[in-house]
């Protein structure tokens, strides 16, 4: 059967209005009693409230059915974006259980860990399918769900890391009207709106637009911020067989960054910590700026019943002005002076720097091509898409300044030291990356019960690095086949299992400042996974299993013995884990998500026995989430939201010396729809860490650097949304 058209469900709602009118209407009575028989006409439909999900684009290169999906995938509707009051993607993302964070500081833009591997910002994060620069905060006013593809994503992707990748959907044009107002414990300011329709003879032009402004009130001290945040979606139906889909974002976001804390003399986690204070406050730093924009297009035209044909185009462009008074290391300080490797003193003591990137400008650009098909050859069914796309990369920035001013102490307030003064670098480009690739993808359809999935990526990478005199100091060319391949068997059609094996290659890492060979960036690594699966669809919940296995090549500062550190690639990291989740409604008046992750990471072969032999640095063995939604009867409108997010303890050091412990966090809040005069209001109010428990939630690395953050303490949020 033809894949049916994604059109706007208005239209096919008028047709099968117009169906039923001219069906039961008498001058369809024939006197020699023939029967007419109608197109069979496919009505979508959609549940305001609903956690479940049954199709994401992020597992290939359209939206597919998740039952029939040899992946593990992730949807996050805009039910619960809007109930759990979302801002940031860590808000977003806490709904899984292979999810964690990886160098996220509150006014910084996040980064997170998925199955045990860090996401990279340039390749990792996606807005309808095309990629974008990672390092922002992807404002979510505008946004339907975000998927995430938990895995290797070689074939959708090419370069990437092996955990996954996170995709953006978009909001599509729709006759909506409405406001949102709230506020929070920390004097939080916000409004947005959302306005859309169509428009036109035939209702074939539509419009939306989402505006927000929020007065940032941050749960730290001296962090509060402000963002203004504007979108616009267009779809066009140019004919009853073209599509015209444009996007366009911009935001501009500003707020101070909060350092993380470090290790007390490499082998004590610090006691005692406000998750209210900022280390290394200075009175004069500014707040770190990120500008962004973003921008996509689709072109898509039906050829006929089994064919069509997609063009897709993005841009996205982010300046980043970082201005931050930095907590780092116990270098100057006598107490600590012999310790050169990033840990505070064992008293207490950090170093002060002030650190200024400004004029940090990351770019992404892509295209793609593809065409999809479905056609028979035999007894065998296939679904063909194959395409062909170019990625290109370029970083330009200045030489950044990084001067120590002063000392200070966790347990006590910073004193305000000297600025820099001297003057800052010019800028120069130093990165150009570019990325082809060459795709391919068939389903073939044996029977009811079988399928398989066989297809591959041919990339080509072309990749340069500058120093700040313009001189060439990397240059990186290579072709890779990436291939992937699956088995799907259905015993019947709510169930399906699957097996699956695939390879990825990701960037090179790049050697820390405290390495013999700082400033190297390695040569590109490769991954490979292995997944067995099981879904089912059961009335209307969702509830999933996957066992995986993935490896890749392992990257590490290693020891050389005399207190110096070479950056290199050596042995593998392998992670073997179990997932199951369970998504949508247990009852009329119940409905939950809630996943747990089981994952045993481990170093082998690197050459280096105190990395091997325990799980991997800021992975815990056990994680889990549930979130529910209970609407309470013989109360219209109004429902009891919670959840619990937990965490084993997790290793804080590569050495496996230094844990920070386990943790659960409660939430509790409430939704009420009810009528304002003639207008639809709907009422929210959560409350994140009811119990305002004190945890680590992020025990990583970044550039080679290890860090701390605490968890946000208690937090309320209420607000007000109007539809008019």
């Amino acid at each position: 059967m033809a894949t049916p058209h994604h059109y706007p469900v208005r239209g096919q709602l008028s047709l099968l209005s117009l169906a039923i009118a001219l069906a039961s209407s008498p001058a369809w009575a024939d006197t020699d009693s023939s029967t007419t028989a109608l197109d069979a006409v496919t009505v979508y439909g959609q549940d305001d409230t609903a956690y479940e999900a049954k199709k994401a684009s992020v597992g290939g290169f359209d939206n597919a059915p998740l039952l029939d999906t040899p992946a593990s995938v992730a949807v996050i509707t805009d039910a619960r974006l809007k109930d759990q009051q979302a801002r940031l993607l860590s808000e977003v993302l806490k709904n899984d259980a292979s999810v964690g964070d990886a160098y996220a500081p509150v006014g910084y833009y996040e980064n997170f860990v998925v199955r045990g591997f860090s996401l990279n910002s340039a390749n990792s994060y996606k807005i309808n399918g095309r990629t974008i620069t990672g390092e922002q905060n992807v404002a979510l006013e505008n946004k339907q769900q975000v998927e995430v593809l938990k895995g290797l994503s070689g074939l959708q992707s090419g370069v990437s890391e092996p955990g996954g990748l996170v995709n953006y959907v978009s909001k599509r044009p729709e006759n909506v009207r409405s406001v949102t107002v709230s506020t929070n414990l920390d004097g939080e300011q916000y409004l947005a709106t959302d306005l859309g329709g169509w428009f036109g003879a035939e209702q074939q032009f539509g419009v939306r637009t989402n505006l927000a402004h929020e007065e940032i009130g941050s749960y730290v001290d001296h962090t509060d911020g402000k963002r203004d945040f504007a979108s616009l979606a267009v779809d066009w139906n140019i004919s009853p067989d073209a599509l015209l889909q444009l996007n366009a974002e911009y935001q501009k976001r500003e707020q101070r960054s909060v350092p993380g804390y470090q290790l007390l003399g490499g082998t004590e986690v610090p006691h005692g910590v406000d998750p209210h204070d900022l280390l290394a406050y200075q009175s004069w730093s500014n707040p770190v700026g990120i500008e962004s924009l973003n921008l996509d297009g689709l072109f898509e035209y039906r050829f006929n019943d089994a064919w069509k044909g997609t063009l897709s185009a993005s841009r996205s462009k982010v300046v980043i002005d970082d201005y931050s008074a930095f907590a780092y290391g116990c270098y100057y300080t006598a107490s600590c002076a012999s310790d050169l490797l990033a840990n505070f003193g064992a008293n207490g003591d950090y170093d002060v720097y002030d650190y200024r990137s400004p004029d940090d400008t990351r770019r992404n650009d892509e295209a793609q091509g593809a065409f999809n098909g479905q056609f028979d050859t035999g007894s065998l069914k296939h679904d063909l898409t194959f395409g062909t796309s170019a990625l290109r990369r370029v970083v330009d920035r200045r030489a950044s300044v990084n001067e120590y001013i002063g000392t200070g102490n966790i347990n006590e307030d910073s004193s305000d030291f000297t600025p820099y003064s001297g003057e800052l670098g010019d800028s120069y480009r130093r990165l150009d990356s570019r990325q082809y690739g060459l795709f391919a993808t068939d389903r073939i359809t044996f029977n009811e019960q079988w399928q398989t999935i066989l297809g591959g990526r041919e990339v080509r990478l072309d990749e340069k690095t500058f120093d700040s005199d313009g001189n060439t100091d990397r240059h990186t060319q290579l072709w890779k086949f990436l291939p992937q391949a699956a088995l799907i068997y259905k015993p019947r059609l709510d169930t399906s299992l699957y097996v699956s094996y695939s390879k990825g290659l990701s960037l090179g890492g790049e050697a820390s400042w405290f390495a013999a060979n700082s400033g190297e960036i390695l040569p590109p690594t490769t991954s490979r996974q292995l997944e067995l699966g099981i879904k089912r669809d059961w009335q209307r919940l969702s509830v999933t299993a996957a066992l995986f296995q993935i490896s890749q090549d392992f990257q590490y500062p290693r020891p050389n013995g005399d207190g110096t550190f070479n950056y290199v690639q050596a042995g593998k990291q392998e992670n073997t884990g179990l997932e199951l989740s369970a998504n949508g409604r247990v009852s009329s008046n119940l409905q939950i998500s809630a996943s747990l992750a089981a994952i045993r990471a481990r170093v082998i072969d690197s050459g280096t026995d105190a990395y091997e032999d325990h799980q991997a640095i800021n992975v815990p063995e056990v994680r889990g989430t549930v979130h529910a939604d209970y609407s309470i009867p013989g109360v219209p409108g109004l429902a009891v939201l919670g959840g619990v997010q937990y965490s084993g303890s997790k290793y804080a050091n590569r050495e496996g010396t230094v844990k920070v412990g386990d943790y659960a966090v409660w939430d509790l809040g409430g939704r009420y729809a009810t009528k304002v005069g003639d207008y639809d209001t709907v009422l929210r109010l959560t409350v994140d860490n009811l119990f305002d428990k004190r945890y680590w939630r992020d025990a990583g690395e970044f550039m080679g650097d290890g860090y701390l953050f605490p968890g946000a303490p208690r937090t309320a949020r209420l607000s007000a949304t109007v539809n008019f």
